[in-house]
């Protein structure tokens, strides 16, 4: 049961703010080399075509060999680094599929990719985006329900042969094959995504995997999208036998290994065919009282009803995908398969037009978008990196960039900060030991190429510099100094602020075009994004170099141009100006937190500023304040700068709107800060406070000011504005981020409602220019 009601994945993907859920790593099966079916190749076989009809000769996306009496079917699309279920795809493989059908010679297949790191990564996303009504979509749900159906039912052994991405399309196709063989390798891994993208798996998927790996982990996979490593597949049921990567040798170990696992499909696939091996799986004790206990309708019925209720408080039911699952599921279970594949396609269709799967596939889009350097490929690749200031901050960054093969020194100015932050580097990764995603040699050999110390030794083979020391302008003048002093010419130095402008920072620089800002989020090893920032000054190639250390260390990178607070904390700061008046007007912070959760936001606004820190809050808020004026006004900096007094901090001291303790996970409020709240009250205006106007003031004030950085040109384009909102602030995912809001809500709407509280509270309010244009002409759109 429990496996079922794990978190949700298509909030808990997208979360960007706190609370990360890493999924967990399960303990590696035991694989055997399969290595009786070496000798399985007869000499005497030819490899040739099936057919030679005009259709193979222009086949582009799918070929076919015969190796004695067994068909090899190959999956490649040309130009892509991994196969997708596209039209074309799918049109070859069902014609080479008749084919094998029809040929008597043949008496079982193997489905494989050519490929190396995919088997087939999903279905085509462009081909359902390019479906204009809920009716044409279903119809390619059928499609590919049909056809996997004809290989399920097919007389003669189906075999998929699985090294890299299975998922989503890909894995529906190999679970309708007699029997599964894959990589015992990191990089294969199974799952279903289509949740993550508002959607439910549509060629039947739905209907095989609960009677493959039972209900509960059946929901999970398709609730959370996880991924599921070989080895775990291989203890669920999913996959029916491991074999081992093979090392280098004539040819790369990635084409050695796909060579072998041909080798040896090949022998299952014979065997299959001639009765020698069985697809039946042997079930344990466990999985067997598993499977009598779901026969029964009202242990079901209890498994739903548990699903449901977890689903409906981790999405507020904000996302229809995750409760669609759970009735599909459940109607197939209940009704029949016929009853289980037609609402399948038909809810596929209806999921597929909804604005939340439109918004989930345009961050889709946008991550795609942001994992490419558009400042090309830098002159010199980063291989030492020395990050300055052992705290929360610089030993994430040092995490990230350790685990990702960078050489990298971690500086201090204090022996206990160094300690500190060394530990932190080592729990982070060995957090992936426990989890069995690393082992405690691959811990031990990626911890070798850190080196802590409280010199500057060693810098002066530096290839970037990250500077991550307090928030304060005349401290980050002086390392600028003292790292310049030392380090080569082309070293460049980057700077971890999160809202002092970098022309500030690089003003004492002798090398200005060096100098870029590169902002992080907490905690770093799990805050996806990273937020880029370019000077007037600063050199194409150091922004090329920067990109390419964020790309390597796994980061979303988005590059903004500088100026106070650069995008996300510039937007984050009004909001939080309007969360601390809602405060001072009475609103306890518990009833904040419930009505932005509501909303969509995965932490609750008070939490929010606890998170951040208020000293940070209060930091960024005075800097801001001092830059923008009025505009960034609302609630009193006043009850930060008390709080601050009073050693509320936060979540680092244990309290802040909230009281912290270890181990405790319902906190209460903060009874000390009942007489800061008295002391700053003042009166609401009932005009604009119920929980849907408040959700508003919000909001607005965020979308105001992401459009307002995009039209002063921080921003190049709406899609990173997007991603940095969503990856960075927790924007609500299902809402696709601020512009494609704006694009859904309507431009005039959102103007509309500014005027509303313009009216209320003044220049707050006002909204910027390019919202008016865009609500002038509704045919404006951020996204088109």
């Amino acid at each position: 049961m429990a496996a079922a009601v794990r978190a949700i994945g298509s909030l808990g993907r997208f979360t960007a703010a706190a609370k990360y859920s890493p999924s967990r790593r399960p303990p590696p099966a035991v694989s055997h080399r399969v290595s009786w079916v070496r000798g399985m190749e007869h000499k005497g076989y030819a490899c040739c075509s099936i057919s030679t009809s005009t259709a193979l000769q222009t086949r582009t996306h799918v070929s076919c060999d015969i190796k004695g009496d067994v068909a090899v079917v190959r999956f490649n699309t040309p130009n892509s680094k991994v196969n997708t279920l596209s039209r074309q795809l799918s049109s070859e493989f069902t014609d080479v599929m008749n084919e094998i059908w029809a040929n008597e010679a043949v008496k079982s297949a193997v489905l494989i990719s050519s490929k190396p790191g995919s088997f087939i990564a999903g279905a085509d996303i462009d081909m359902i985006e390019a479906c204009k009504t809920s009716q044409e979509v279903t119809q390619l749900s059928q499609e590919g329900q049909k056809m996997l159906e004809k290989i399920e039912q097919s007389p003669k052994p189906v075999v998929a042969a699985i090294s890299g991405s299975c998922l989503g399309g890909g894995l529906e196709v190999a679970i309708a094959c007699h029997y599964r063989i894959a990589t015992k390798d990191k990089k294969t891994i199974l799952g279903t995504p289509e949740v993550l993208l508002g959607l439910l798996p549509g060629a039947g998927g739905t209907q095989r995997l609960p009677k493959m790996v039972g209900l509960p982990a059946a929901f999970d996979m398709m609730l959370t999208g996880r991924n599921i490593r070989a080895d775990r597949a291989k203890k669920m049921g999913l996959v029916d036998q491991l074999v081992d990567p093979l090392g280098p040798g004539m040819k790369t170990p990635e084409a050695r290994t796909i060579e072998y696992l041909e080798e040896v499909a090949i022998g299952f696939a014979r065997g299959l065919a001639n009765r020698t091996v069985s697809a039946k799986r042997s079930k344990g004790l466990i999985q067997k009282i598993t499977d009598y206990a779901m026969a029964l309708p009202f242990v079901r019925r209890q498994v739903y009803k548990t699903v449901e209720n977890k689903v409906q408080k981790q999405t507020k039911g904000l996302y229809p995908a995750p409760l669609k699952i759970i009735e599909v599921v459940k109607t197939g279970l209940d009704q029949g398969r016929d009853a289980g594949y037609l609402i399948e396609s038909q809810s596929f269709g209806q999921l597929a037009v909804t604005k939340e799967s439109k918004a989930l596939i345009g961050l889709y889009h946008g991550q795609v978008h942001c994992k490419k350097n558009k400042f090309g490929t830098p002159q010199r690749e980063v291989k030492t990196l020395a990050v300055l200031g052992a705290g929360l901050m610089g030993a994430g960054i040092a995490q990230v960039s350790v685990d990702k093969g960078l050489k990298t020194i971690l500086k201090d100015t204090a022996q206990q900060g160094l300690d500190r932050g060394q530990q932190q580097v080592f729990k982070g990764l060995n957090s992936k030991v426990k989890k069995k995603s690393l082992t405690s040699f691959e811990r031990d050999s990626i911890l070798s190429n850190l080196t802590g110390q409280l010199d500057y030794k060693g810098f002066e083979k530096a290839d970037m510099v990250i500077e991550a020391v307090f928030e304060d302008i005349n401290i980050k003048h002086k390392v600028l100094k003292e790292v310049e002093a030392v380090i080569p010419a082309h070293c460049i130095f980057a700077s971890n602020t999160s809202a002092l402008p970098i022309s500030q920072i690089a003003a004492v620089s002798k090398r200005p075009e060096k100098v870029i800002g590169m902002h992080y989020f907490s905690p770093v090893d799990r805050m996806q994004l990273l937020e880029i920032i370019t000077t007037d000054k600063t050199s194409q190639d150091t922004a090329a170099s920067a990109v390419a250390v964020g790309l390597k260390q796994g980061k979303v990178v988005i590059v903004v141009k500088d100026g106070p607070g650069f995008y996300t904390t510039r937007c984050l700061g009004p909001m939080l100006a309007e969360v601390v008046r809602v405060l001072q007007e009475g609103i306890d912070p518990k009833k904040i937190d419930a009505i932005s959760t509501a909303f969509g936001f995965p932490v609750g606004a008070a939490t929010l500023i606890d998170e951040v820190g208020v000293d940070v809050a209060t930091h960024v808020a005075e800097d801001l304040g001092k830059a923008f004026g009025e505009r960034f006004g609302g609630g009193s900096i006043e009850l930060f700068k008390l709080m601050v007094e009073k050693g509320f901090l936060g979540r680092k001291a244990g309290k802040g709107f909230y009281v912290y303790q270890e181990g405790v996970k319902n906190r209460s409020l903060n009874s000390g800060m009942d007489e800061i709240l008295a002391r700053f009250k003042v009166p609401a205006k009932p005009e604009v406070c119920t929980d849907e106007d408040i959700q508003m003031r919000l909001v607005t004030r965020f979308v105001n000011e992401a459009a307002m950085c995009l039209q002063e040109g921080i921003l190049s384009n709406p899609v990173e504005g997007d991603i940095g909102a969503v990856f960075g602030l927790g924007f609500p995912p299902c809402l696709g981020g601020p512009f494609r809001y704006a694009d859904s809500y309507g431009a005039k709407q959102l103007v509309d409602k500014l005027r509303k509280y313009e009216a209320v509270y003044g220049s707050q309010f006002t909204p910027c220019q390019l919202l008016l244009d865009y609500a002038n002409s509704p045919s404006k759109k951020f996204h088109q």
